[in-house]
């Protein structure tokens, strides 16, 4: 395990902190809250160990993910090293224009470096080294195998105490009150719900006698069919990664495959609604055969599959709209999936999610000793629905446009620009560079709105209206 590198930047401002989940988001999270709580407590549900990675509550898991350029920025400020340490499991670093085949709806994309360096793994190593961060930091306590029952409140208007049973019914020394029902109940300073997609939140509020929050959902039903081959060796390739979009309504089907630690590739099918990639090995390298991206099949037929063929599906994005909710209580937050579901086509989870847990950090800092937390947990939610909006824009703007009617104007108007800016950087590697660093989060949207943009943009479109 590698030494702790984590060194509080002043003395804990308040006594605790409690974290509900302990995957990716929640690890992350009780990281920054090691800054400013003198104990944080991660409850999470399944029986995890230091070494733990992917665990059955994490379905998704086992799929290939993409950490972003500037999640992988974050990740390296919360944990110094950790890029080398996964580098030196085998994890590749490239810049994301050189080590890339990526197929668009209009063609292959230049391979010019574009400036943006990122690296590939698997969730299942990343977790796993950042949980071994995160247990060596002193004022984290991971607590495994214990379910949160319920939260409630120590004083009108919060939501502070939780309520959880751990496998044996027992507790731990200091923890808290232990209840005749097995239970035990704890007091926090703050509440970070990071418990996922199957977040119990609307159950807790209304129990407090408070609204739940309104949600958006917007409907794309994807099948993911994952799978981790071990490459042959001296396997020598031009890429790191070989990718299709998948892009409504002509290109339903779409993959990715990743060069990941230990010679490995992780490969993922996706297909829109009825295309659902197979788990058999001969559908799965059919279906990988009908992409218009050949390394696909590729790299399935020459490595050797490591483990099971798994599917996984996502019914779209859902966002639950804490920032809107007038009588949303203190010293209560939500982060990661709790607070905000994507399609995982687009790779951003991981990267929104260290975005957040990054603000919390910042808004703590901030804080005036004298005001205390009050007012935290609101303007936590606001600023972070500012932090989704721009993300949750570009994947919702795409995914719309699957239903095959009332396109909303907006989703029109993105899905036609998109078709423009693709166009033009299959053979303009300078809007390919501009589309790339708007993709991995370390430039707004507005690059891509740039006069110089514009004006090409204008001129492919006014083309082919001509011709």
């Amino acid at each position: 395990m590698p030494e702790n590198q984590h060194s509080p930047s002043h003395a804990a401002r308040w006594e605790r902190a409690v974290v509900v989940g302990g995957g990716y988001a929640g690890l992350v999270t009780a990281r920054v809250l090691a800054d400013h709580f003198a104990e944080v407590l991660v409850i999470e549900r399944d029986p995890v160990l230091p070494d733990t990675g992917v665990h059955p509550h994490v379905p998704q898991g086992y799929h290939a993910h993409a950490l972003l350029a500037r999640g992988g920025e974050v990740l390296e400020d919360l944990f110094p090293g950790l890029r080398t340490e996964l580098a030196d499991q085998g994890a590749p670093v490239f810049d994301y224009g050189e080590r890339i085949s990526f197929l668009l709806p209009t063609g292959y994309a230049p391979t010019d470096p574009v400036g943006v360096r990122i690296q590939t793994f698997t969730r299942d190593e990343l977790e796993r080294r950042l949980r071994q961060r995160v247990s060596a930091i002193p004022a984290v306590r991971l607590l495994p195998a214990a379910r949160c029952e319920t939260v409630t409140a120590s004083a009108p208007g919060r939501l502070d105490r939780v309520r959880y049973r751990t496998e044996d019914d027992g507790t731990i020394e200091g923890d808290g009150t232990t209840g005749d029902d097995g239970t035990t109940e704890v007091t926090a300073d703050l509440v970070v719900d990071a418990s996922g997609r199957s977040t119990s939140v609307d159950r807790w509020l209304t129990e407090a006698h408070l609204p739940a929050s309104a949600k958006t959902v917007i409907k794309a039903k994807i099948t993911y069919t994952s799978a981790c081959y071990v490459r042959p060796p001296q396997d020598r390739q031009d890429f790191d990664v070989a990718y299709q979009m998948a892009f409504a309504p002509d290109v339903p089907r779409g993959g990715v495959v990743l060069a990941v630690e230990r010679d490995r590739w992780m490969c993922s099918l996706f297909g829109i609604d009825e295309h659902v990639p197979p788990t058999d090995d001969e559908g799965y390298l059919d279906f990988a055969q009908s992409l218009g991206n050949p390394r696909l099949a590729e790299q399935i037929k020459r490595g050797t599959r490591e483990g099971e063929i798994r599917r996984y599906t996502n019914n779209g994005n859902e966002w639950r709209l804490h920032h809107k909710n007038a009588r949303w209580p203190e010293r209560l937050v939500a982060v990661g999936d709790a607070l905000c579901v994507f399609n995982p086509v687009y790779g951003q989870g991981l990267t929104v999610a260290a975005l957040e847990a990054d603000l919390l950090g910042r808004l703590l800092s901030g804080l005036d000793d004298r005001a205390g937390l009050d007012g935290l947990s609101r303007a936590y939610q606001r600023a972070a629905a500012r932090v989704i909006q721009v993300p949750w824009t570009m994947a919702t703007s795409s995914d719309l446009m699957w239903a095959p009617t009332k396109h909303p104007l907006p989703a029109r108007f993105a899905h036609w620009y998109n078709q423009q800016v693709f166009a033009l950087a299959v053979r303009d590697p300078s809007v390919w560079a501009r589309f790339v660093r708007v993709l991995n989060m370390t430039a707004p949207p507005a690059l891509l709105f740039r006069p110089a943009v514009l004006a090409k943009v204008v001129r492919h479109a006014l083309t082919r209206r001509r011709s």
